[in-house]
């Protein structure tokens, strides 16, 4: 998609948080309403019609827009968040990283079989993170698993998708 207003509003940050590492910003699109219509409108327009009953967003910049959407596809909201941040039992999921090892967590009682799950976050860089979202979103035995994200960096050789089951379906607003 691609849109001009989203890359033209996106900061880039070099050697942040190391050297090397070109960080892509996405509170520079947060904090516009004209970029936040047309996330949520691009977005919409993928979902609106897939059924979403739940949407998983990924802490913490996940879970701007995937509030946002829920309202529009009349869906609830799933927090995906660090361990101990969440109140009542939890199911947790434990994944490798490039400094250790991190875990994810969600309520127990958070999604059904019934639920088609929308999973969103903000960066598709090695896939890491919603990867171990969509192992720890299947162990509820969903009816279906997509997953969204705001950008996908491409032309980095990171090779985000490829960390992903073939029966999820993946989109992404902007491509780098």
């Amino acid at each position: 998609m691609n849109n001009k207003v989203l890359l033209d509003n996106l900061r880039c940050i070099p050697d942040w948080p190391i050297k090397g590492v070109n960080f892509r910003d996405v509170t520079t699109l947060f904090k516009s309403a004209e970029c936040l219509k047309i996330i949520s409108d691009e977005m919409f327009g993928i979902y609106k019609d897939k059924g979403i009953t739940k949407i998983v967003g990924i802490e913490s910049r996940g879970f701007v827009m995937s509030s946002a959407l829920a309202i529009r596809l009349n869906a609830g909201i799933v927090l995906c968040r660090k361990p101990g941040k969440l109140p009542c039992k939890t199911v947790q999921e434990s994944y490798a990283k490039e400094y250790g090892i991190d875990t994810i967590e969600i309520h127990e009682d958070a999604i059904n079989e019934n639920d088609t799950i929308l999973l969103h976050d903000d960066l598709l860089a090695t896939g890491g993170t919603m990867k171990a979202a969509c192992d720890l979103v299947k162990k509820f035995h969903p009816r279906k698993v997509y997953c969204n994200f705001i950008i996908e960096l491409v032309n980095e050789g990171l090779n985000g998708r490829e960390a992903f089951d073939d029966d999820i379906e993946i989109s992404s607003l902007i491509q780098i």
